[in-house]
């Protein structure tokens, strides 16, 4: 049966639109290698959850993964590198809130936008940080150093890694929250941080998980809250602050993410695989080592944390100073 010309240009079209509306489907996808873009060094925290992601999600997706280190300049090397790249599922972002929600707050030009530039696919693990004293500390519980801070507004002292890292705006958001001050001293990285809090010089940190806990376990360090909404098993006698600070957490998480515009299928194909990946006992095992747990965020959930924290870290961010915007 011949077609006419109205009827040919009417099949060419349907095809046209059905290709625009259906782009991708999970049945198809994937059907090349995957790349994983990391804005941080290699051997880093973020690096590592990295490699145990893509090492777990590709006997699922069943093509061979590979993670490309792409540092610097607080993430924005790896954030404007993925934006080079085209969104249709093979080169996804591993990267944490603090390259991803906190960095565009306090780099000027930045050269992306978290919230329009990615597509969130799954969150994947996260760490509580500690408020951490020197074991010579006046305050031996978390009532006592809020008393301590408040009374005492700018007189006592805390360590970080540098301005606008989490261990510099956590305390000062615990600070904002109780209506107070504590005084900055930052350092070059968490190593000399941790060394002279440790010396005494500076009594206070608040330091991820994995970066205190031993410290904590051999009695250098006194553990008087947790940053996450609930205590940690691991350590069970220290309050949650947010017991005291109604409202207060405040986390560093991983996720994973593709770029906006990658079809629907494609996000759904990727978090189903993540989910299996995360319910792995050897994934959650790797996860602990590294002073982690998995996190339940699929696409919408996540889109919603980040969303609620990237406002969130601006009013952080500028109260401050961090920012050379």
């Amino acid at each position: 049966m011949k077609l006419s010309w109205t009827q040919l240009a009417l099949s060419v079209l349907s095809l046209g639109l059905s290709a625009a509306l259906n782009p991708a489907s999970a049945m198809d996808y994937p059907n090349k290698p995957i790349t994983i873009v990391t804005p941080t060094a290699a051997g880093g925290g973020t690096d590592i959850v990295a490699r145990i992601i893509a090492e777990k999600i590709a006997p699922t997706l069943g093509q061979p993964i590979v993670v490309s280190n792409k540092p610097g300049a607080g993430g924005t090397i790896g954030n404007q590198a993925m934006l080079r790249e085209k969104n249709d599922g093979y080169t996804l972002f591993v990267t944490a809130n603090s390259n991803q929600l906190i960095v565009p707050w306090i780099v000027k030009n930045a050269g992306f936008d978290p919230i329009k530039d990615f597509a969130p696919v799954s969150g994947l693990g996260i760490v509580p940080y500690v408020l951490a004293v020197n074991k010579s500390f006046p305050a031996t519980t978390l009532a006592e150093f809020l008393a301590r801070i408040k009374e005492r507004p700018g007189e006592v002292y805390y360590a970080s890694a540098g301005p606008g890292t989490l261990n510099h705006l956590i305390p000062e958001m615990l600070a904002s929250q109780v209506g107070t001050k504590m005084e900055h001293v930052p350092y070059k990285g968490v190593a000399p941080a941790m060394a002279d809090v440790l010396g005494g010089q500076v009594p206070v940190l608040f330091g991820s998980l994995s970066s205190v806990f031993e410290n904590i376990k051999g009695q250098n360090l006194r553990a008087l809250g947790v940053t996450s909404a609930q205590r940690l098993d691991i350590l069970p006698g220290v309050p949650a602050i947010g017991e005291q600070v109604p409202g207060f957490q405040a986390e560093m998480w991983v996720g994973l993410y593709a770029l906006a515009g990658t079809p629907q299928p494609v996000i759904e194909r990727l978090h189903q695989a993540v989910r299996i990946a995360l319910d792995d006992p050897d994934t959650q095992e790797k996860f602990k080592q590294l002073g982690m747990s998995t996190m339940d965020a699929g696409p919408a959930k996540l889109a919603d944390i980040q969303q609620k924290e990237y406002s969130m870290w601006r009013d952080i961010v500028a109260a401050s100073g961090a920012s050379d915007r």
